[in-house]
Parts: C-alpha cells; structure tokens; sequence
C-alpha cells in the first residue's frame, strides 16, 4: 500500500477505488473511523460466513459500533462495543451466541486488536413469522 498527501488529507488506492483518509471529517475519513469500520466489518463479515454455512435462517444482521476514547491519551480508542441485530426465522438465541464467539475468534481484525482495545459483543434476536 501507497499513502501520499492530497490537500488537507492522505489519500491511498485499491482495486475498489481511493480511499480519503483526514482528521477532519470534510476532507476524508477519520483514522479511528477506518479502525471501528474495519472491526466491525470483519467481525460481521465472519458472523455471516459461519451463519451461512450452518445455513442459519436470517432475514437481516446489522452491526451497531459504539466507541469510547481516552481524551488524556490522544484520544486513543479505548472500548469498541458491537451490538449485533439478527432478524429472522426460528432462531436459536444460544447458537448464535456461540457462533459469535466463533467469529470474535477468527476475525482478525479483532485479534489483532485484542491486547490494545477492548471489543466487546452484544447480541439481539428479532423472531419474524412467516
């Protein structure tokens, strides 16, 4: 990866396309934007791998990322809570609180964080009838 200055922020290229990064929000991402979306992301990511393999019948997951920063230590991210929401038919409420431990295991972004910032998972079940 390549990261070089473009006006008031860093920029970078993938494949996908560029990505902003700056300290003001007008300018590009947040750094500890890209940290919480790339926790949050991977996590879902393997929590939805490991719900299709099982072939677990869900409608919706969605991921909500609640962050808690240290001011007196440069604002660094101290706490990061995932608050899963799993939409769908006959769920097993244990299954997938042990699925999501499986995928806190194997997400690597949340391991490679793990000695540093404090993650933290929820997990709310919707029932929907059919």
């Amino acid at each position: 990866m390549e990261f070089y200055i473009k006006g008031e922020g860093i920029r970078t290229s993938f494949d996908y396309g560029e990505l902003d990064i700056s300290g003001d929000e007008m300018n590009g991402f947040r750094p500890f934007q890209l940290m919480v979306a790339s926790i949050a992301g991977c996590s879902l990511s393997v929590y939805r791998k490991i719900l299709d393999k099982q072939r677990i019948d869900y409608e919706d997951i969605t991921v909500q990322a609640n962050v808690e920063r240290n001011t007196e230590e440069a604002n660094r991210i101290e706490r990061v809570s995932l608050r899963f929401v799993v939409k769908g038919y006959h769920l097993n409420q244990d299954k997938l609180l042990k699925n999501l431990e499986i995928s806190r295991n194997n997400c690597s972004m949340v391991q490679s964080v793990k000695d540093s910032i404090e993650v933290e998972e929820s997990l709310e079940c919707i029932q929907l009838s059919r």
